[in-house]
């Protein structure tokens, strides 16, 4: 058998890549009883036809998923976000950053583009908490060709996730990066100041220097409908040092006094500005287990 990888799925057929190019694929009938969810990124067995298409026997352990949208063994997530046109939104960025840390990725990558509309000393203002609890920052204008050698290294032999709201710019980076892939790009609507989704199907790309990156589809709100209350503190990780020596084991960090957390906050040793997002999605997450 022959083995590749996944790069996209369409009308019940698999597009693997190996060596020799590209193979389109059937999935073989008992993974469709199982319901098994192949997904972009997915390592695959196959059996070669005579017609030349295939039929995948075969899926290979995962070594990492994310969630939403689905994409197998990523190595790490780009999170793109715009300085400016869009504004940058700290609460947006942290819904982002607490999904990439739920699918347990080792590399995060915060990726601001458009540092060529920004006021930079009100950026690196915005960005400080982040610096400072340790995610990678890196700071490129697709337009103007700043820092895109370095988003490149990044990039190299790696599967890249691209994530973030819609009119940051991920398919204009793509692009920039891989000239050949020509993916739709959008423009910002003047009324709302947010983009039009051009990005309609998870699809893993190949990049000329090695490596894949996904550009995943366009949104502009995530949701935590599959994130408990008492685990959501797991995905903000300047909470570790002190949530397990809060006087309560089951806190939450909100209304409950003794709280190691919250106490960090009054000391300036977690940004407030992390913590109502913490209490925002927490409160979101309560909400919507209660029904409202």
């Amino acid at each position: 058998m022959l083995t590749g990888v996944v790069l996209k799925a369409f009308n019940s057929f698999y597009y693997i890549k190996q060596e020799q190019g590209v193979t389109v694929c059937k999935l073989r009938g008992r993974f469709k009883q199982e319901r098994y969810s192949l997904a972009v990124g997915d390592r695959v067995e196959y059996d070669l036809l005579d017609d030349e298409t295939g039929i995948i026997e075969k899926i290979l352990p995962r070594q990492s998923v994310l969630k939403r949208p689905l994409v197998a063994n990523v190595d790490q997530v780009i999170l793109t976000f715009a300085a400016a046109s869009p504004n940058l939104h700290p609460l947006l960025l942290d819904r982002f950053l607490v999904l990439a840390e739920y699918s347990k990725l080792k590399n995060i990558l915060i990726c601001i583009n458009k540092i060529e509309l920004a006021d930079l000393v009100l950026l690196e203002k915005t960005l400080q908490p982040y610096y400072e609890i340790g995610y990678k920052i890196i700071k490129v204008s697709a337009k103007e060709n700043i820092g895109m050698l370095e988003l490149k290294n990044h990039l190299k032999d790696k599967i890249s996730v691209f994530a973030g709201p819609s009119g940051v710019g991920k398919s204009t980076l793509l692009n920039a990066i891989e000239p050949g892939l020509n993916l739709a790009t959008g423009v910002i609507s003047t009324k709302i100041k947010r983009g039009k989704h051009t990005t309609r199907v998870a699809e893993l790309l190949p990049l000329a220097q090695g490596g894949f990156v996904v550009d995943t589809p366009g949104f502009s709100s995530t949701e935590f409908d599959y994130i408990q209350k008492t685990d959501l503190e797991d995905y903000f990780v300047e909470f570790r040092p002190y949530m397990d020596t809060c006087k309560y084991n089951t806190c939450i960090h909100d209304v409950e006094p003794a709280c190691s957390v919250k106490q960090a906050v009054l000391d300036k040793k977690i940004s407030q500005v992390r913590y109502d997002a913490y209490l925002n999605i927490l409160h979101e997450i309560q909400s919507k287990k209660k029904g409202f």
